[in-house]
């Protein structure tokens, strides 16, 4: 039975991950800082180790004995992710692991030109790819379960609002967690995935309101698109991440969240956009519609849901 060690286990990512990996059939580590936080949950049987990114020799002996390694970078961590990528994969490399797979959360530009944060993308795979551990990288373009973090659901289930600063024009992939874990998982046995990457997303192409109206039909009671701008919503999620943050460097986040979406709703790249046609050939998935997943969520407000990635 292969050994997955999953950094970052305790956010939405590295649940759906662990989640996926077990009924798989894999054995599971949980790389996380804080292993109390899986106590009552179905993750509490889960083998877990300590380690910190920025300490790069608390990484190998996190690994040892791992046969792969999925890695979920620190949501706030934007410029740094390349920085922990290469430091996982020189890790990863210095305990043999076989696969080391790196979901970057974001569209990952194909060309040179103006890719505003997604740069950073590209920069931090050509990070990974010098450190020589085997490597797959996966761009997650949007993620449905975004909608259940506190800055979304409460305003969904209580005031049937779904706040968002995209403009009526876009169209977005949003994919699962689940099914992001399940296409990671089947790159693991594939050589040709070894030093690739590939954006990936769900099978529909949703504009704002189409996302009201599928959250709509799953509740069962109307759930109104809100436009936000971009400005407003970086402010918006300044405050509902808000754990202690400066003023200084809430209006920093606040300000690159917002130069984000405005950079998403202007630009003819249209990075939540995804070329399903192409990503279903390369591995072919059954992919859960969004209106699918909003019906089997818990939506009360005592659900376990971390804020973060």
């Amino acid at each position: 039975m292969a050994l997955v060690s999953v950094v970052g286990a305790s956010g939405r990512q590295g649940q759906a991950q662990m989640r996926q990996l077990l009924a798989a059939g894999y054995e599971v580590r949980a790389i996380t800082r804080n292993p109390d936080v899986f106590k009552g949950t179905e993750f509490e049987g889960v083998e877990t180790r300590p380690a910190d990114l920025v300490d790069e020799s608390t990484l190998a002996p996190a690994f040892d004995g791992s046969d792969a390694i999925f890695f979920n970078h620190p949501m706030r961590a934007r410029r740094q992710r390349g920085q922990y990528a290469a430091a996982v994969g020189r890790a990863g490399r210095a305990v043999n692991v076989k696969r080391m797979v790196w979901n970057t959360s974001s569209w990952i530009p194909e060309r040179a030109g103006d890719p505003h944060t997604y740069g950073w993308n590209t920069e931090g795979i050509n990070m990974l790819w010098r450190t020589g551990v085997p490597a797959t990288v996966f761009g997650g373009v949007l993620f449905m379960d975004n909608l259940l973090a506190n800055w979304a659901r409460g305003q969904i289930v209580h005031e049937g609002r779904f706040v968002y600063p995209h403009r009526e024009h876009m169209r977005a992939n949003w994919i699962s967690l689940d099914d992001v874990a399940r296409i990671m998982i089947a790159s693991l046995d594939r050589p040709d995935f070894e030093g690739s990457w590939m954006n990936i997303g769900g099978p529909e192409r949703l504009g704002p309101r189409d996302v009201a109206a599928a959250l709509t039909e799953a509740l069962g009671r109307e759930v109104r698109y809100a436009p936000s701008t971009p400005e407003e919503f970086g402010w918006h999620l300044a405050d509902a991440f808000d754990d202690g943050m400066s003023a200084e460097k809430r209006a920093d986040f606040a300000k690159g969240i917002a130069a984000f979406y405005e950079y998403n709703n202007e630009s003819p790249t249209r990075p939540f956009e995804v070329n399903i046609d192409y990503q279903q050939n390369r591995i072919p998935m059954k992919l859960e519609r969004l209106v699918d997943w909003a019906r089997r969520q818990d939506w009360s407000d005592s659900a376990l849901r971390p804020s973060g990635g």
